[in-house]
């Protein structure tokens, strides 16, 4: 890869760089996005194979529409609304295909969303945790798709609220709402029921 285009260039140099013929300069984008395109993909789908197919198809789609960027500087929040639609995409698609029950249980290509904290180590607590992360996965994943993707957006990847605006082409309020609003109904869906009001 020709030094001109290493991992400081900025997106719009990038851009610029593959607009103009050079595909190689799109190598280093792939570099410096695959990873969060692939976590959010997954925290969208719950699904890891699914999630690395919908970072690569994204990544197709980028590269074949790049000239549709107006501004190549805004080459990230571009990117990830891509993410996010094609996830959304295949997230109607699987629902469409199969139904899952609420004792569904991972298969081998699933991976369950787990806490990890190494000083409660006996059988019954990992129980416990594995339960716990097991019900916060079915809260988020019940949530209305606005609220769960700002949330997933926001609080999970930490993206700057005007970036997840951007990706899903709202405004920053209506993402403060969503996340307001997805925060609240997880409070009340993951409240003890022991719990005084």
């Amino acid at each position: 890869m020709n030094h001109l285009f290493d991992n400081l260039a900025s997106d719009e140099k990038l851009v610029l760089a593959v607009l103009a013929g050079r595909a190689d300069a799109f190598d280093p984008l792939v570099a410096r996005y695959q990873e969060m395109a692939t976590r959010i993909a997954y925290r969208l789908l719950n699904h890891k194979d699914d999630a690395m197919e919908v970072t690569q198809d994204a990544f197709c789609n980028a590269f074949d529409r790049l000239g549709s960027l107006s501004d190549p500087a805004r080459f990230k929040p571009w990117f990830l609304r891509i993410v996010n639609n094609l996830s959304l995409n295949r997230r109607r698609n699987r629902a469409r295909r199969k139904m899952l029950s609420l004792d569904h249980t991972p298969t081998d290509g699933e991976t369950r969303i787990e806490l990890h904290d190494k000083t409660m180590p006996t059988p019954r607590d990992r129980a416990i945790r594995t339960d716990l992360s097991n019900q916060l996965r079915g809260a988020i994943d019940a949530l209305p798709e606005p609220q769960r993707q700002a949330l997933i957006l926001y609080s999970l990847e930490k993206l700057p609220q005007k970036e997840v605006a951007q990706i899903l082409t709202c405004s920053v309020e209506m993402v403060k709402w969503n996340v307001f609003q997805a925060r609240k109904t997880l409070r009340i869906t993951l409240r003890d029921p022991h719990d005084t009001p």
